[in-house]
């Protein structure tokens, strides 16, 4: 995956779940330190990392965090780095890092059932503005 950023967090989302959409938009504003980028799980180069780092879609299907060279981290996990990375009081959310994994995936895997049933599904990935376009690849 060499047209990827090597210093950059790659975040694989939902890109027709209103919620997940919410959620990078609300880590676009609060990454002070631009440490992330974003990718559609639908789109072609999506798919080309889930290819390329094996993750089995069919255990996970709403948000993947992607550290280029150095390791995957999928549902609760995935969310938990992501806060970390955030700084601030999102850190504080690192505390539920001390649950094992099968309890804090089962908590995670509950709203991902329900997400288009609560939140609602767009019918086509979202288009980032021009502000913006930067952070997705």
């Amino acid at each position: 995956m060499e047209n990827l950023p090597k210093d950059k967090k790659i975040i694989l989302f939902d890109g027709v779940c209103n919620l997940c959409d919410a959620t990078v938009q609300y880590i676009i504003k609060h990454d002070k330190e631009d440490v992330f980028r974003f990718v559609a799980l639908q789109s072609e180069l999506g798919q080309e990392i889930i290819k390329h780092i094996g993750v089995d879609t069919s255990k996970t299907d709403s948000i993947i965090l992607y550290e280029q060279g150095h390791a995957y981290y999928y549902k609760a996990e995935a969310a938990l780095k992501i806060a970390g990375k955030l700084g601030g009081i999102y850190t504080l959310l690192s505390v539920f890092s001390i649950f094992p994994n099968w309890i804090s995936n089962k908590i995670y895997d509950y709203v991902a059932k329900n997400r288009y049933k609560w939140y609602g599904k767009k019918d086509a990935c979202m288009i980032p503005t021009p502000e913006i376009k930067s952070k997705f690849l």
